[in-house]
């Protein structure tokens, strides 16, 4: 198959609510589509970039600029067996992996609909289901946290996970704890607390939780591994890790016993994999993490969730959690039992709604 021409878009979408975090609040999203031909087979993939380098040092612009400066120039023409070729191909470009990720994604995607088959059972999954986990932004108020935990649970969602920052972090949990005794129950700095705050992050332990999910510096595996070593509660890395050399090595220094794993954060469904399968060798478990992704990119988590080793409940919910109308048909919905069904279409098993998807452009790109 020949890659034989992509379609960049960027569309604007509104959250139905502000999503906060320790490094800022998000109200709507600027998010890049991307369109891969192959032999008349057309794949989509979500480059999930942010609006602002907090999370991550890629952004929108940055995203485009390297998928129309030096991806599409790498892989124009270019005779392919596989999707899985793509990521070796694009090895010379270091760092970008969320623009990786979304050609990436693409390509599968295509791949996938030509043999008529869904993408997770291309990529060797084996979940029939996903169990499927919330992430609740930071609140306003106690009140407000606790009551959107309770619609949340009441959704069916297995497992919650909240926003934590200096300041905002024991009370919630203590709160959310002493109200819902028995849930599972976890945290999430992105990055917000250094060394020296590990008494803090101790009095977490009080409370039962999953895991403390990236409490420290965005690329410090070894302040990781001198933090697990005072807790009890595993640590779960997320921006540190960006490929499976990283993951070894926060495994075998200790300084993980969870990994996040999100498609575009690695770049694409090859080292995905990779990281998942040195995870299940070494009995680590993994889950599937969200970046307020459209349809397109949350029918890419729903295939990688189908992995064996995605044994924890990850962040892949209900399309109406964030968008008033999704960008595909059927919206992804949850059971009330708290899981996603793994779709029986070919390829993502979802079709983009290209009427809403135009009405939602604010840029296009056609690059053959």
């Amino acid at each position: 198959m020949q890659v034989r021409q992509i379609t960049l878009r960027e569309i604007r979408m509104m959250l139905i609510a502000p999503f906060e975090t320790s490094f800022g609040v998000s109200t709507q999203r600027r998010i890049l589509l991307v369109e891969a031909d192959l032999d008349g087979v057309i794949g989509w993939g979500e480059a999930v970039a942010g609006e602002t380098p907090y999370y991550a040092p890629e952004t929108t612009e940055t995203a485009w600029h390297i998928l129309r400066d030096f991806i599409w120039p790498t892989l124009k023409g270019r005779e392919l067996q596989c999707a899985s070729e793509v990521w070796g191909l694009l090895a010379r470009i270091r760092g970008h992996n969320m623009a990786k990720g979304g050609i990436e994604a693409a390509v599968w995607d295509a791949e996938a609909r030509s043999k008529g088959l869904p993408l997770w059972k291309i990529l060797g999954g084996t979940r029939e289901a996903t169990p499927c986990g919330v992430s609740i932004g930071i609140k306003n108020t106690l009140e407000e946290l606790t009551e959107a935990v309770q619609r949340a649970l009441s959704a069916g969602y297995q497992r919650i996970k909240i926003k934590i920052k200096p300041g905002w972090d024991v009370e919630p949990v203590q709160r959310l704890r002493e109200k819902f005794p028995r849930i599972r129950l976890m945290v999430d700095a992105n990055s917000a607390y250094r060394q020296e705050d590990w008494p803090l992050l101790k009095q977490l332990e009080a409370y039962y939780l999953m895991m403390i999910e990236q409490p420290l510096g965005w690329d410090d595996i070894y302040g990781h591994v001198e933090l697990q070593k005072k807790l009890e509660t595993p640590i779960c890395l997320d921006e540190c890790i960006h490929s499976e050399e990283q993951a070894r090595a926060a495994i075998e220094l200790g300084a993980c016993r969870i990994i996040n794993v999100k498609l575009g954060r690695v770049g694409g469904y090859t080292p995905a994999r990779r990281i998942h399968d040195l995870c299940q060798q070494r009995q680590i478990p993994v889950w599937c993490g969200g970046m307020l992704e459209s349809g397109i990119g949350r029918a890419h988590n729903i295939a990688l969730s189908s992995l064996p080793n995605f044994s924890l409940p990850g962040d892949v919910a209900a399309s109406r959690r964030y968008w008033e109308a999704d960008i595909i048909e059927p919206e992804v919905e949850v059971t009330p039992q708290g899981t996603i069904r793994m779709p029986t279409g070919p390829g993502i098993g979802f079709s983009p709604r290209l009427d809403l998807i135009e009405k939602l452009t604010v840029r296009k790109e056609i690059l053959a």
